[in-house]
């Protein structure tokens, strides 16, 4: 499993748990100061049907002596590789982003495609792309969570809601994810001061399945509705009860959800 292989794959992903021969692989991309780790449980429910594998993004756990990356085209181009180095071997591949995740996610899929249409055999073409908690690009609002001085990231990440507060209170811990959480949230700033139109940004072939919770404070329903408008394929969406960390809230729902998404396209 991917999880013990060296290179880029090794660096950049992470396989907690076997699959069967020929399954197919759901690539989780985490949040902003988010980790692979965030995607154990819902690997853990979906083995040994799916494949899941988590990226581990520079700047965090295992990866925190390296310096983040600041743009979403990079994290895209990282990711790219992985799977590149990684062969494509085994079954159909299904990306599931959340929140900054869901960008990158987006990014990842349209380098993919494009290297399929090339005819580059070592870049895997995705069945499907999941994307969660995020406004599609031609929804994107100002930026500035970066900017603010670090008092006011933490109050960003308790907004939000998927920071355990007590974490917030100790000083060693916000020491060490700030600079990854900055990075991650200057890359969302600069993604979205690029404009965010289809013409701009370009769309994906494989269909794209929207979820989104119903109280969630920085993606409203029809700001992540509005992915239809970046696939030539077919949309779908879902909307939870809850915030924007809804997948911890309904880890069961949210399992089941992706498990049909697997189902329907893998």
């Amino acid at each position: 499993m991917l999880g013990g292989r060296s290179g880029v794959a090794g660096a950049w992903l992470r396989c907690f748990h076997d699959s069967e021969p020929g399954a197919p692989r759901l690539v989780c991309l985490p949040h902003a100061g988010g980790s692979a780790s965030y995607f154990f449980p819902l690997s853990r429910r979906l083995a040994p049907s799916v494949g899941t594998f988590a990226v581990q993004y520079p700047g965090r756990q295992d990866r925190r002596a390296q310096d983040p990356i600041t743009t979403i085209a990079g994290l895209a181009d990282g990711v790219v590789a992985a799977l590149a180095d990684e062969g494509g071997v085994g079954g159909p591949l299904i990306l599931f982003g959340h929140s900054l995740g869901a960008v990158v996610g987006f990014e990842v899929v349209r380098r993919l495609e494009q290297g399929a249409a090339s005819g580059s055999a070592s870049v895997p073409k995705p069945a499907a792309l999941i994307v969660s908690g995020r406004r599609a690009p031609s929804r994107q609002v100002s930026e500035n969570v970066h900017l603010r001085d670090n008092d006011g990231v933490l109050t960003e990440l308790a907004r939000l809601g998927g920071t355990d507060g007590g974490l917030l209170g100790d000083e060693d811990l916000v020491k060490m994810i700030l600079p990854a959480l900055r990075a991650d949230y200057r890359a969302l700033a600069d993604y979205a001061a690029a404009g965010g139109s289809p013409e701009v940004v370009g769309t994906v072939a494989c269909p794209i399945v929207a979820m989104v919770g119903d109280a969630d404070p920085v993606t409203p329903v029809d700001d992540a509705l509005a992915w239809s408008e970046f696939t030539a394929g077919g949309f779908e969406s879902e909307v939870f009860p809850g915030g924007h960390f809804y997948l911890s809230e309904h880890q069961e729902r949210v399992t089941d959800a992706v498990r049909r998404v697997v189902k329907a396209y893998a």
